[in-house]
């Protein structure tokens, strides 16, 4: 491809050559864009925990679980976006590239509009039927409403982000984030602790950060020379772009949205403990967040490899990607969650000071953050079949391992033995069990894949 040297010092070569290296250079930028988004986060959380109360702390937790449900869905679709666009890149087809990127802009803007009204209608009787306690429910809300507001830039932002990725640019998304979440944590000290606007102001100060963001992700697309150019007066959705899109994105949301109804149940579960285990499983998740994100960069690294390798036909790299990233992410899993697990009184503490606070939050980290690795697996495994075209696949097999798995110990084991303890052992033994699963279907369709195929006359 007749790419500028501008574009290719950001681009990495993903079809030919080493791929240890390679990998890790997708990775690192990636996995710190990552850890600075959820540093921005952990702001969020801090700065509500320490100058709002325990009530706003937990409302803010509350709303995680409902917002991803909702907007898996429509994320789910930049997967498909990213798979299009790396598929394109690795087999030179430049129109194809460029009507790709178009469509998937589009389709973004139209998805974040959708959701701002999603959010405003839906936020309060949804998490009435959550159970969220009638002290925290208000703030709940209010904190919903206004980070749906800036739905729009959020994907804006995720569908340019996925177009990056699968050349290979994960650099310019982190110099993007470097700079909108330093604005986030300025806003969030000038609203919650000057202004004293509580929830509202960390909502605020999120949806004027995604705004920037998107803005430098757009511009970004709109100036390179490559061939995933932006150009704004073509732009337009193309119907079979974004129905290949929507093939291989949709069950990519619908598995995350899926997933999140058993992640809203467990929700529910803890809530019943009553708002202070809330906080705890709150700055418990949270702190997890750091450790899932670290795995997860090498899913996106797998989706983006392995979809560049099949467009171009070098089957036989997929299977050395999907190698190596299962190794690396193992290694970063182990290394990460029993560090996160060892060091959790001191990272609770910076949440709540709050003794019961700390102690709800290190009980879900024994059970979660230790086999973490377990998670990072099962997730390279599901970026690699969707890499390769697969999307119906790990969509069913997640969905039974993982979220039906989830629903069914809720409502037999835990309702035998209602402990927390109960309700967190059903996270590891879920990803055990979908690992497995995807392994097994990931050797069958390799197996395929390399099979020379008859030739007719």
């Amino acid at each position: 491809m007749d790419e500028s040297k501008t574009s290719n010092k950001y681009e990495i070569d993903m079809c030919n050559g080493p791929l240890l290296g390679k990998i890790l250079i997708f990775y690192v930028p990636l996995m710190l864009s990552g850890i600075l988004q959820l540093l921005f986060n952990a702001a969020d959380i801090v700065v509500v925990g320490r100058f709002a109360g325990n009530e706003s702390l937990a409302a803010v937790g509350a709303t995680s679980s409902l917002t991803n449900l909702i907007v898996n869905l429509f994320i789910g679709l930049s997967v498909g976006a990213n798979v299009l666009v790396a598929r394109f890149y690795g087999a030179g087809q430049k129109n194809e590239l460029k009507s790709m990127v178009q469509t998937a802009l589009v389709t973004a803007a139209i998805s974040g509009i959708l959701l701002i009204f999603i959010g405003f209608f839906v936020s309060k009787p949804a998490l009435g039927m959550m159970g969220t306690p009638d002290d925290v429910i208000d703030h709940s809300v209010l904190y919903m409403r206004i980070y749906f507001a800036g739905m729009p830039f959020m994907m804006v932002y995720n569908f340019g982000g996925a177009v990056l990725r699968a050349v290979g640019d994960t650099r310019r998304p982190l110099y993007y984030l470097l700079i909108a979440g330093g604005v986030n944590v300025v806003l969030n000290l000038i609203f919650v602790i000057l202004l004293q606007m509580g929830v509202a102001g960390v909502a605020t100060a999120t949806v004027i950060s995604q705004a920037i963001s998107a803005a430098l992700v757009v511009r970004c697309l709109l100036m390179t020379d490559s061939a995933y150019k932006l150009v704004l007066n073509d732009l337009q959705i193309a119907p079979d772009k974004l129905i290949k899109m929507f093939q291989i994105g949709m069950p990519a949301g619908l598995q995350g949205a899926l997933f999140s109804i058993s992640n809203v149940l467990i929700q529910s579960s803890v809530n019943s403990f009553g708002s202070i285990a809330m906080a705890g499983n709150t700055a418990a998740s949270n702190i997890e967040g750091f450790v899932y994100t670290a795995m997860n960069a090498f899913h996106q690294a797998s989706i983006s490899f392995c979809g560049q390798n099949y467009g171009a036909k070098k089957y036989k790299r997929v299977g050395k990607v999907t190698a190596i990233c299962l190794g690396l992410v193992t290694a970063v899993g182990l290394v990460m969650g029993s560090g996160a697990y060892l060091a959790s009184g001191i990272l609770l503490r910076l949440y709540s000071p709050d003794a019961e606070v700390i102690r709800y939050g290190t009980l879900r980290m024994a059970y979660i953050c230790i086999p973490y690795f377990l998670c990072g697996v099962m997730d390279v495994m599901v970026g690699t079949l969707r890499g390769m075209g697969y999307a119906i696949m790990p969509m069913l097999v997640s969905l039974s391992g993982a979220c039906l798995f989830r629903v069914v110990w809720i409502y037999t084991l835990f309702r035998q033995f209602p402990t927390l303890e109960c309700l967190y052992i059903s996270y590891p033994i879920s990803w055990s069990l979908t690992f497995l699963v995807h392994l097994i279907c990931f050797m069958v369709v390799y197996r395929k894949l390399l099979t020379p195929q008859p030739v007719t006359t």
